[in-house]
């Protein structure tokens, strides 16, 4: 079965875009709001209550302990899951324990690592397969852009963060390149982008060359992904008030270029217009004129 990966997807994308501003724990199920929210959890416990019941639950690191219904797919990824209750469709467990209980119900497939523990009187309605030998069935490509949108998602939002802490006159800059500079800002961000490879490659014509060509070719990706970040704080300084935090308006641009990026062809298009904001914003941060704020402590 497997139906309900666009929903998880969307729901990790959603978590992690606000996951560093919230404590641990479940983040999508609202106590006021109807009960038939996804639940997304970080880090903690998932604990869906008897008598509730919830879309989708998805948790990354943590026991998962189901009681009431999960109307469509349950995934974990670390911890020990519990069924008292119901699961529509599939239960996907990557990494932990799975027990069923008496009179748990699972709609779809059991899929996990380890060998599920099923007591009489529980029901499933699909199969109990192997993650490895269920893996083989799935999208593996699809699955890899998956991880690797989920590493090099937390990798950028690490770098953002510590460049906010380091470089503080990044704000202003991105403020003033969208102001007053924002021609020169994608002119030199572009030519930045266009010229570089260009330069390593055209070093491996001399013999003496060769290592910096090598260097600078091996730097890129670094080069490229810190202007994709400050383009991320650029970005979110299009929605976020300059009196704001720099720190809400970098979260604000990365969450949306990061959702983007879950989509094909448009999250090529966004990676590249961040990356040039973003060096282009360096530029405006390097000349004269940006107000750099040089107090020890650091501003929230």
């Amino acid at each position: 079965m497997v139906h309900g990966w666009p929903r998880i997807i969307f729901g990790i994308a959603a978590a992690s875009s606000v996951s560093v501003m919230l404590a641990p724990g479940a983040l999508a199920q609202d106590d006021d709001g109807p009960d038939t929210d996804d639940q997304i959890v970080i880090t903690g416990r998932l604990v869906v209550p008897e008598g509730e019941t919830v879309q989708t639950a998805v948790i990354l690191n943590g026991n998962a302990t189901i009681e009431g219904a999960v109307a469509e797919t349950l995934v974990v990824f670390n911890g020990r899951t519990e069924i008292i209750g119901t699961v529509g469709e599939d239960v996907i467990v990557f990494n932990g324990a799975v027990v069923l209980r008496s009179g748990s119900r699972v709609g779809g497939d059991v899929v996990s690592r380890q060998a599920p523990l099923i007591e009489d009187g529980a029901t499933v309605g699909g199969s109990i397969d192997d993650l490895e030998t269920r893996w083989d069935h799935w999208n593996v490509p699809f699955v890899g852009r998956l991880v690797w949108w989920l590493a090099y998602s937390v990798s950028t939002l690490v770098l953002g963060l510590a460049l906010l802490v380091l470089a503080r006159g990044l704000d202003p800059a991105s403020v003033r390149s969208l102001r007053d500079r924002l021609g020169g800002t994608i002119g030199f961000g572009l030519l930045l982008v266009i010229l570089l490879p260009i330069v390593a490659v055209l070093m491996f014509l001399t013999v003496v060359g060769i290592p910096l060509g090598l260097f600078l070719l091996l730097a890129l990706a670094l080069v490229y992904t810190t202007g994709y970040v400050v383009g991320a704080l650029a970005i979110g300084r299009l929605f976020v008030k300059e009196s704001s935090s720099r720190y809400v308006a970098f979260l604000a641009g990365w969450g949306a270029l990061r959702l983007f990026a879950l989509i094909p062809v448009i999250g090529g298009i966004a990676w590249l217009a961040g990356t040039v904001l973003g060096l282009g914003t360096l530029w405006v941060a390097a000349r004269p004129g940006v107000s750099v704020d040089r107090s020890p402590a650091i501003a929230v």
